[in-house]
């Protein structure tokens, strides 16, 4: 709880931070010169095991806003609180929340199921740097961004390995040090596009994000080389596809793709167009609840 009220009033000096938080803006790779560094509040894990209070971080972060411009919910800080209050009532009402079978939240999708996928994913070795980084990050700190989230689960599920959702679930549920079982069943349910708060299924990020992304990855390779040491060499222009690079560039990397550091599990944009046919066929002909915009009138 010390530790906790703490990191509170460290955030919470930082007013114009507070006022300024837009969590779609903030970066999936850390801070500047500390990847390993959250650009986030770093809070979560401490509501996780009630050493902070919901209450007391709203009233915190109110104060830091009253009387002051300030973003809005849902990208400010009390939005993301909000966010969690959503997930645990959406968790209390809806039967089988965390399950494909019966949760009325869910869109029948019939997903692939391959270890050797799920294997790869979990260990940070699908040849995509910026996933793997990711992945690796996950499993040596036990936290990821948001929007890094975002991405290792579009790419798990509907956007390039077709495994079902509950599998990446019960990954981070072992790893995050924030795991919440109502959150996160929530955000695997969102990000795998079954749900009727998703985003539609056919929105699939690039797990090579360049500076234009949504994901909001730095593009200097600090994160990648960080957890991902075997491209440390690799230069920046190459670093979230390898495997573009020139053997001659490979070489003088030390860094050999598909020796060194593995192959793309996937082409990505070959898998894209398969999965997204894949979920579209899986919809075609099944009556959808109301929820799901299958509704004909108000």
């Amino acid at each position: 709880e010390q530790e906790a009220l703490k990191r509170l009033h460290r955030v919470c000096a930082d007013v114009d931070y507070v006022c300024k938080f837009e969590k779609p803006k903030t970066a999936s790779t850390g801070r500047p010169g500390c990847p390993w560094e959250p650009s986030t509040t770093g809070l979560s894990p401490y509501l996780k095991f009630g050493c902070l209070s919901v209450r007391s971080a709203w009233h915190a972060i109110d104060q830091c806003i009253r009387g002051r411009n300030h973003s809005q919910p849902p990208q400010s800080l009390h939005g993301q609180i909000l966010f969690r209050e959503m997930f645990y009532l959406l968790g209390a009402a809806v039967p089988n929340f965390d399950k494909n079978e019966g949760n009325p939240m869910c869109k029948p999708i019939s997903w692939g199921s391959d270890p050797k996928l799920l294997a790869a994913w979990q260990e940070g070795r699908t040849g995509y740097p910026f996933i793997d980084a990711l992945m690796r990050q996950l499993k040596q700190t036990g936290f990821m961004h948001h929007l890094g989230r975002h991405a290792v689960a579009c790419f798990l599920t509907r956007g390039d390995l077709w495994q079902n959702w509950t599998s990446g679930r019960d990954v981070f549920d072992k790893l995050l040090l924030d795991s919440d079982w109502a959150v996160n069943n929530g955000n695997w349910l969102w990000l795998a596009g079954v749900a009727p708060f998703s985003a539609p299924y056919f929105r699939i990020y690039d797990p090579c994000p360049g500076p234009k992304s949504s994901l909001n990855a730095e593009q200097t390779g600090e994160f990648v080389k960080h957890y991902v040491p075997e491209l440390k060499g690799m230069p920046a222009r190459y670093l979230y596809k390898p495997w573009t690079a020139p053997l001659a560039e490979q070489k003088k990397a030390g860094c050999i793709i598909g020796q060194d550091y593995p192959q793309p599990i996937v082409d990505h944009k070959d898998a894209r167009e398969e999965n997204l046919a894949r979920f579209k066929a899986s919809l075609d002909g099944k009556i959808l609840p109301e929820k799901f915009g299958a509704a004909t009138s108000d």
